[in-house]
């Protein structure tokens, strides 16, 4: 009888040790087996242009250091809200990421009711960063800035400037550039940079606002009149700066990664890990150097503190030179 009862009280114990362990594994969530299906990387722009470039770069290496597929996935539209807006309602569970611009990730909300909210995500790393510039033909009639400048102010608002959209850094460039200068060009907003690229070169529009690294896999084709690092890029030294012309026009595309918020922190981590080893992969430097594009890697807290800077400094412009709304591109 005695060894009947210490049976059953091992075989109770026993059970109550599953089921100890399964309450642990369910108050830690099911972060142990992501990923558990392929994760979408979300770029708010046409393919082609430097945000989508990068993404699938990243993709790649993403794949590799998850071990999982990393699919990219095109959502554009509304200057990047669209893409924005579909990764902060998506489940936090860390098989939706977005591939985010700067300044458009903090300007969109300034300039309009966005349906998402700088809270709404869980900020991984920024990667690199891409100077704005201003492109036109190569058989166009201005050699310089100092050309476009000079017939800008003879023709006040009839030059067309073609941009990625409202509130990017390309459109953001001409609104600093209008202040600086003292002219006035007439804005035409694509959902990308190759719709836009493609327009420059079929004379659609005569002045293209792109990053520098958009344009200079075109350099045959385009004529890049400035770019707007604080000197001259070592990744392009041929093409001059805007303070070269006395312009104190200082602006990029900056391209990182967020997640919904509300990930495990365990799954959080683990993409923060792999995005800081990518980040330092040699091979994946030299694809954005290919790409004329400049490391620039800060992840996390220190990140979301340089993004929320810069939404103040946006803000202070916005009061002072809104830059609203604009017509479709044709």
């Amino acid at each position: 009888m005695w060894h009947a009862f210490a049976r059953g009280a091992t075989r109770c114990a026993h059970r109550c040790l599953v089921l100890l362990a399964c309450a642990s594994a369910l108050a830690t969530g099911p972060a142990w087996a992501w990923p558990e299906k392929p994760i979408e990387l979300v770029v708010g722009f046409a393919a082609g242009g430097g945000t989508d470039t990068t993404a699938r770069t990243l993709a790649q290496h993403l794949s590799r250091q998850l071990g999982a597929q990393v699919v990219v996935s095109n959502r554009a539209g509304a200057s990047g809200e669209l893409a924005l807006a579909y990764v902060a309602r998506s489940a936090p569970d860390g098989h939706v990421l977005g591939m985010v611009n700067m300044p458009g990730l903090v300007t969109l909300p300034i300039e309009r009711r966005t349906s998402f909210q700088a809270d709404d995500f869980s900020y991984l790393a920024n990667l690199v960063r891409d100077p704005s510039a201003f492109s036109v033909v190569q058989d166009s009639k201005y050699q310089s800035l100092a050309d476009l400048i000079a017939d800008a102010k003879a023709r006040p608002g009839e030059i067309s400037y073609g941009s990625t959209g409202v509130g990017t850094d390309d459109h953001l460039g001409m609104v600093l550039f209008e202040r600086l200068s003292g002219t006035r060009l007439n804005h035409v907003p694509f959902n990308g940079a190759g719709p836009l690229r493609n327009a420059v070169l079929g004379g659609h529009v005569t002045l293209g606002g792109m990053n520098l690294g958009e344009a200079m896999p075109f350099r045959h084709r385009l004529r890049i009149l400035a770019q707007a690092g604080a000197g001259r890029s070592r990744l392009a030294p041929q093409v001059p700066s805007f303070s070269e012309s006395g312009l104190a026009l200082v602006l990029g595309s900056e391209r990182g990664v967020v997640a919904p918020r509300g990930l495990p922190q365990d799954v959080e981590k683990r993409l923060i890990e792999a995005l800081r080893a990518i980040a330092a992969d040699p091979q994946f430097r030299r694809q954005m150097e290919a790409q004329f594009t400049e490391m620039d890697y800060l992840e996390g807290a220190d990140w979301r503190q340089r993004l929320d800077r810069a939404a103040r400094e946006f803000a202070d412009l916005w009061r002072v030179a809104p830059w609203g709304e604009a017509r479709p591109a044709p």
